[in-house]
Parts: C-alpha cells; structure tokens; sequence
C-alpha cells in the first residue's frame, strides 16, 4: 500500500513516502555542504569568500549551487549591498536558525565518534 502525503498546507507529511515534499528538504538539510554551511552562518553573516575558506575543499560552484537551494528553500538571506566591487552577504533566516541546532548535534555527534566508525 502506497503512503500519500499531503501536498497542502500540512495536513500530513510522511517524509518516507515517495512523493512527499519533505524528501526535497531532507536530501538538502542532510548533504556535507549545507550542514557545514549553515554551521557556518551560525557564526553571523559572511562574505561569499569568508564561507568558501571556512568551508575547506568546497569549489566556488558547489558552494554557489549549495546557497542558492539553501535560498530558494528560505534557510538563507542574501544581501546584496551596492559598493564596487559588489558586497554580498549570506545570513541565516529565522528558518535557518531553527535547523541550525539540530545539524550542530550532528556535527559534534560525528566528531566525537568518528573513531568509533569503520570506515
């Protein structure tokens, strides 16, 4: 039997069901790069620059491609301020935030048992 989930405004999400919307979320929320840049921002808004050295081995167009879905999905503010050269900012919404502490567990989780994983 095939699991529905609401399309409306939350009547009911089962993020295991296959056309949810919550999978959208949860693939984004859970990849290395928007974890590590939401932490990042936990820290205060940055500079495209500021998040890609803080981010170590991201590419420019990763990173670029991570801000934008984290935009698109309302976790992340960009700001442009107008100044040669062009100054933008990337902030946490409210959203943002609230997700911030969650994947800050996770991130600890994983350092703290790292030895502990075979790898």
């Amino acid at each position: 039997m095939a699991t529905v989930c609401a399309t409306e405004l939350h009547d009911h999400h089962d993020v295991y069901a296959a056309q949810c919307p919550c999978r959208e979320v949860l693939d984004l929320l859970a990849n290395k790069w928007s974890a590590l840049a939401i932490g990042a921002l936990e820290e205060g808004p940055r500079r495209f620059g500021a998040l890609q050295r803080r981010l170590e081995g991201v590419s420019p167009k990763v990173l670029t491609s991570t801000l934008r879905r984290l935009e698109e999905k309302g976790f992340v503010d960009r700001t442009i301020y107008p100044a040669v050269p062009l100054h933008v900012e990337y902030a946490l919404t409210d959203l943002g935030r609230s997700v911030a502490g969650p994947l800050a567990q996770l991130r600890l989780w994983v350092e703290d048992h790292i030895d502990e994983i075979t790898y």
